[in-house]
């Protein structure tokens, strides 16, 4: 184990492990997240990959739910298509505290491909080693051509919302802007996974420019910053088209609205 698990999560495990040992159709269990970088608090959750043979993994699927439920008090789970991953389950189990983990059921042949390395916590027979030795981790990088390409007709959207007044979206589009480009951006730059806006040691204080009340002038403020926070970011290491016909047009179109708010 490794040295930052809390206890209630040690607990937990350590049943969890002796449980699944149990269960033929597992060929081993390995965790990731924050489990994989030895960086746990007692808010953490638990990121658990539960290996299966090819020829099990349809009726390992089946049974998520009730495997799920013989680890512990399990109080709520739903698969994961919300993020486009239906072999994950997500699941509270009651404490104290009450422990979040998630259990990714996945076939040997596809950890292959992977977004890191997890650390394996028990397996039969090496499978579960094996399996990981036949691919690498490969975490996506942001693609500032991409972002580049949208984010100023985003903040055109962005405007629209704001001069009908329709402030809610415009707090979900700054979290979004916080989410998919900037997070991203200056977590890539700081050579970090670029998974959103973690890791608030390298937040910049300016991001927290980009945060708005509930007040359109607030809103047009946050705006502005989010543009200045990503001018300073967009160019990275590899260099993109700058759009600066779309830059120009949707910069213009927020500054008039801008004029018109109450």
């Amino acid at each position: 184990m490794i040295r930052s698990i809390p206890d209630a999560h040690r607990q937990f495990l350590l049943r969890a492990l002796d449980t699944l040992a149990d269960e033929p159709r597992i060929v081993g269990v390995a965790a990731g997240g924050s489990y994989a970088s030895d960086t746990m608090d007692e808010f953490s959750d638990l990121d658990l990959v539960l290996a299966t043979t090819v020829r099990d993994h349809a009726g390992v699927l089946e049974d998520a739910q009730g495997i799920a439920a013989s680890l512990g008090p399990l109080v709520a789970a739903f698969t994961g298509e919300h993020v486009r991953e239906p072999r994950l389950l997500i699941c509270l189990y009651d404490g104290p505290p009450p422990i979040h983990v998630d259990l990714k059921f996945v076939a040997l042949p596809d950890l292959r491909e992977r977004v890191e390395d997890p650390v394996i916590l028990w397996e039969r027979e090496g499978r579960l080693t094996q399996a990981l030795q036949e691919g690498r981790a490969s975490y996506p990088q942001p693609n500032g051509q991409w972002i580049e390409d949208r984010f100023w007709v985003w903040v055109h959207y962005a405007a629209t919302k704001l001069g009908r007044a329709e402030l809610f979206e415009v707090l979900d589009f700054l979290s979004f802007l916080r989410g998919v480009a900037l997070g991203p951006l200056m977590l890539a730059r700081a050579r970090q996974r670029p998974s959103g806006v973690r890791r608030q040691d390298l937040v910049p204080p300016t991001l927290r420019d980009t945060v708005a009340s509930y007040d359109a002038q607030d809103a047009a403020r946050a705006l502005r910053a989010s543009i200045a926070e990503y001018r300073s970011l967009r160019d990275g290491p590899a260099l993109i088209t700058h759009r600066a016909d779309a830059e120009r047009v949707a910069v213009a179109y927020l500054d008039d609205v801008a004029t018109r708010l109450p």
